[in-house]
């Protein structure tokens, strides 16, 4: 992998700013940590906060200099770009209806952007920013990091490669039970904006857990739905956006899917699955247990494959750092994903190849789009009364 540096080629760190995440706020503290992992980034600035005295204060948290702790993203993105020291690209992590106007304005001060899922609140604000993403040239990545996994790229290979022959049956579940009770009512941070349509946008539990599912199936299947049939549901009184949703998927191959998400399914944690069969084997992967892979051939005993193990190599072992069974879990896949898109940024700005495989690794904004229009048609399609619903997968 080729990282710039000043004199040349060479391992230089990447200079990140980060928006959003700052005390109290669980995902940007993931997202530091992964960006870390491989000691290819280094954190130099962040708006972390709306509010200004928050802003500073989680700035200095985190060893951020008082003099790049920003109030405001617009003031970072104009600032940081005429410094001769300046990021070179910014993690969003905000809510989801400030995603689209930080993204657009680094975007157009000349910073590559990561920007956590969804990609925006509302599908209109997704096309605008995929088109100037596009025309800016820059480096656009999405954080749906459930793609990172060692074993979920190994599945992906499998599938790409033919081991299960044409492919007849997608299913993608996430399942939670941290909405179960009215949380969000009562004032608790991360469930109140989550359920807010201001802010999570036309849903709560797709834009928020459903995305990633989707995204997973995506990636592992290589297919997108071409159309979908949904029926979202509010069991807390009072909630104002969705907290269940169940979905079938018709595919223009002839497949079909199903995808689950659900925010109020008691005695599940963070139940994340994808299950595909095709007309020769199948495989199955649970997040739960992310170092194995359920892998079987119709008509013989299914096999278990392990990350690290003598039979997974290929993308897997590339992105393995540990051996088998040294366990490797969420940050260090949030981690894979953080480099292969450093790779990508770090390319770019040097002027030289990125490596091509990770075009098709890191997921961008054209998979940013599609997730946002595949929460869009659930939702129109829910309206209607469950009718199918196609997905536009153009760009």
């Amino acid at each position: 992998m080729v990282y710039a540096t000043g004199d040349g080629i060479g391992p230089r760190r990447l200079r990140i700013g980060m928006v959003g995440g700052g005390r109290n706020a669980f995902i940007g503290a993931v997202h530091r940590m992964a960006l870390r992992l491989d000691d290819r980034a280094e954190l130099v600035a962040g708006a972390l906060s709306s509010d200004s005295e928050n802003a500073r204060l989680s700035a200095l948290d985190i060893g951020i200099a008082e003099d790049r702790a920003y109030a405001d993203y617009r003031t970072m993105a104009e600032v940081e770009a005429k410094r001769p020291d300046g990021i070179e690209a910014v993690v969003i992590v905000t809510p989801n209806h400030v995603h689209a106007p930080v993204a657009r304005a680094f975007l157009q001060a000349g910073i590559d952007v990561i920007c956590d899922k969804p990609l925006s609140a509302t599908l209109k604000e997704a096309e605008d920013l995929a088109e100037i993403a596009k025309k800016s040239g820059l480096v656009f990545a999405v954080t749906l990091n459930n793609t990172g996994y060692a074993m979920v790229r190994h599945a992906r290979e499998l599938v790409a490669s033919g081991a299960l022959g044409a492919i007849r049956i997608v299913r993608a579940e996430y399942i939670q039970d941290w909405l179960t009770l009215p949380i969000d009512a009562d004032g608790q941070k991360q469930a109140e904006w989550r359920t807010d349509p201001g802010r999570a946008g036309r849903s709560a539990c797709l834009a928020d857990i459903g995305v990633h599912a989707f995204s997973l199936a995506q990636f592992v299947s290589g297919m997108v739905p071409s159309e979908v049939a949904a029926d979202l549901t509010t069991f807390v009184p009072g909630r104002r956006l969705d907290d269940n949703a169940h979905v079938l998927m018709r595919y223009a191959s002839g497949a079909r899917g199903v995808l689950v998400a659900s925010q109020v399914s008691p005695g599940n944690y963070n139940r994340l699955s994808i299950k595909v069969y095709g007309d020769k084997a199948g495989l199955e992967w649970h997040g739960h247990e992310p170092e194995y892979l359920r892998f079987c051939e119709f008509g013989k005993p299914h096999v278990i494959l392990t990350r690290g193990g003598a039979e997974v190599g290929g993308e897997a072992a590339r992105v393995s750092r540990m051996p088998a069974e040294h366990p490797e879990g969420y940050v260090e896949g949030f981690g894979n994903l953080y480099r292969d898109a450093i790779g990508l940024i770090s390319a770019r700005r040097s002027g030289v190849a990125a490596d091509p495989s990770l075009l098709g690794l890191v997921p961008s904004v054209r998979d940013g789009l599609i997730g946002m229009r595949f929460i869009e048609a659930s939702v129109d399609s829910h309206e209607a009364g469950g009718v199918w619903t196609p997905i536009a997968t153009q760009l």
